[in-house]
């Protein structure tokens, strides 16, 4: 992968790896208390709220949440919820007739072979009903505090690209390619911290160069000004 610098050509590890230290080191600086958006209380609320929040946003998320985890209190509850309430429940998530499917799905599979407890190794949570391993890596990273990999989300995808950490699409492929460059220890809050950046300062469409503290880290941000 050769990574650019944006001016001075291709990078050379030992200047990538001195980029990526001052790129984390602003982040730290930037976001100090950035800690994953969607609100939950236990491993099951968090793992139920991920997988409604494919496709759509953390707030809308957060807005259905309080009524779908009031109607079903517990894994065991959810587990045996009819299909067409959860539907109703996760509506304005979008997509929600496969999330309500997910959701049930999840929750009995868990019930059934682990005792009613979310698993906690990232082996064990791909078996579950819509789990990929960006969900999986929110579950372990946030609440059970182990650094499986990196959340690779359309924030962290976009960024990470524009900062010329990865040059991949896919994000199996950018999530390697930052799982080489970041210390292990920064796998979990790196993505916390790139999401609020994405919301803050890098938005998609229009990216706040001028307000940004990596701008002068980042290959892109003399194309945006």
């Amino acid at each position: 992968m050769a990574l650019m610098s944006g001016i001075d050509g291709p990078e050379s590890p030992a200047v990538r790896k001195r980029r990526v230290v001052r790129i984390l080191r602003q982040l730290d600086r930037d976001y100090p208390q950035a800690e994953c958006a969607l609100r939950h209380s236990s491993a099951w609320e968090l793992l139920a709220a991920t997988i409604l929040s494919a496709q759509c946003t953390d707030q809308r998320v957060n807005q259905v949440t309080p009524d779908l985890f009031a109607a079903y209190p517990s894994v065991e509850a959810l587990a045996g919820a009819r299909v067409e309430h959860l539907e109703e429940l996760v509506r304005t998530t979008g997509f929600f007739r496969n999330k309500a499917k997910s959701l049930k799905g999840c929750a009995q599979r868990i019930v059934d072979h682990y005792g009613g407890q979310v698993p906690s190794r990232m082996e064990q949570l791909l078996t579950l009903p819509g789990v990929a391993r960006k969900t999986a890596n929110v579950v372990t990273g946030t609440w059970f505090g182990k650094a499986t990999g990196v959340v690779v989300d359309t924030h962290v995808q976009r960024i990470s690209q524009r900062l010329g950490l990865t040059e991949e699409k896919d994000p199996k492929k950018i999530e390697r390619d930052l799982m080489k460059l970041l210390p292990r220890t920064r796998w979990v809050p790196y993505s916390h911290q790139i999401i609020h950046h994405g919301r803050r300062v890098c938005k998609a469409r229009r990216p706040q160069c001028d307000a940004c503290g990596l701008a002068e880290l980042c290959p892109s941000a003399s194309q945006e000004r």
